[in-house]
């Protein structure tokens, strides 16, 4: 009685873990139990386990920050016209003393665009309460580079077509950057656009990714309808905006809305997107982080509009390219659970690609 009882469980989990897949088993053991009736298990679990692994205020200070980026970027001395492109970005202010060698100064990744990296990454400590807790950032010059969306093996859900689930081998020579997309469908209920189609219908009022045709790219509250107009070439939704007008959006607060698996109130690894006031990208991860702590790093950075991406500490991913070839690749975020290769293999989410782009576009003012 109790192997029939058990046999259909036994059959769908046997299922589920041996589909191919990009991820470890005991991940998928996880999502599998997460999916079939066992979500308030799975939340009470990470709930508890997050709450035990969070540091305690205080404690000693890091005396080194790890290595990022392949070369300091100086900042330009002599007068530049007002409306042109800020470059480098600003350094970022420390906010713990002493501060660090290279201490949210960007660096470069990789080759070099029309004169100058595309591609800038930096750290810093984001907290004087937690002093050993450090924030990963990329920014990303828009007119430089060339984003796109691409459809993993099992996100966005739905039978459309899925590409081949990786960096494409014929773009690979372009290729500067990936990183990690939003939550499951499943989880947020957000819209995807890629490709000429819409897998699942945008909705309004979502914090936005949205790529054009021209090349530009902006993170915006989702005013429009379920599929976009023409001249939108991606559309990735995830959540409400976190940060808008440059401050923290009124709305953060400890509600699910923020993290459906673990609400805002437990600090684990969180991720994100924004747009700066001349709309570049800003990525930014960082561990023991809740919604309102990764707005603040977003704000302190620069950005104008930002929404969280993919949060907990398999999926955070930001790798850089040195080389044409994808090869030289290396992880910005100090993710153990993901490889240095990961998108140059099939994996089962959907993720974003930065291209070098054929020609520079004039920046906003």
């Amino acid at each position: 009685m109790i192997v029939a009882l058990l046999a259909p469980v036994l059959y769908s989990y046997v299922t589920a873990v041996t589909k191919p897949s990009s991820l470890p088993l005991g991940v998928r053991s996880v999502e599998w139990l997460r999916a079939n009736g066992g979500a308030w298990l799975v939340d009470d679990v990470e709930r508890l386990y997050y709450s035990w692994r969070t540091p305690k205020k205080g404690g000693p200070q890091l005396t080194t920050l790890p290595q990022v980026g392949s070369n300091p970027v100086s900042r330009a001395v002599p007068h530049r016209p007002a409306r042109r492109l800020d470059f480098p970005p600003s350094r970022i202010h420390a906010l713990l003393r002493p501060v660090l060698p290279g201490e949210g100064r960007w660096a470069g990744t990789g080759p070099v665009v029309a004169g100058r990296p595309p591609v800038l990454v930096t750290a810093y400590r984001v907290d004087p309460d937690y002093p050993r807790v450090i924030a990963y950032l990329a920014w990303i010059d828009h007119t430089r580079t060339q984003t796109t969306l691409n459809p993993g093996r099992y996100e966005p859900p739905g039978k459309g077509p899925r590409g081949p689930m990786e960096v494409p081998l014929g773009a690979r020579g372009r290729l500067l950057a990936t990183f990690n997309s939003g939550f499951t469908y499943a989880d947020a209920h957000g819209g995807f656009f890629a490709n000429g189609r819409s897998y699942t219908p945008l909705q309004v009022g979502m914090a936005t990714l949205v790529g054009y045709t021209d090349g530009r790219v902006d993170v915006r509250t989702w005013r429009g309808g379920a599929s976009p107009r023409a001249g939108v070439a991606f559309a990735r939704q995830n959540l409400p905006l976190i940060v808008t007008g440059g401050k923290l959006n009124p709305a953060l607060d400890d509600s699910t809305r923020w993290g459906r698996t673990l609400g805002n109130a437990v600090r684990v690894w969180r991720s994100g997107v924004g747009v700066d006031r001349h709309g570049n990208l800003i990525y930014a991860a960082a561990n023991y982080q809740t919604a309102p702590s990764l707005a603040r790093i977003f704000v302190h950075a620069g950005a104008v509009r930002a929404m969280e991406l993919d949060i907990n500490p398999e999926w955070p991913s930001f790798i850089t390219y040195a080389h044409p070839g994808a090869r030289g690749a290396t992880k910005l975020v100090p993710n153990g659970m993901q490889s240095e290769l990961r998108y140059l293999r099939p994996d089962d989410r959907d993720f974003f690609a930065v291209y070098r782009r054929a020609r520079a576009v004039a920046p906003r003012p």
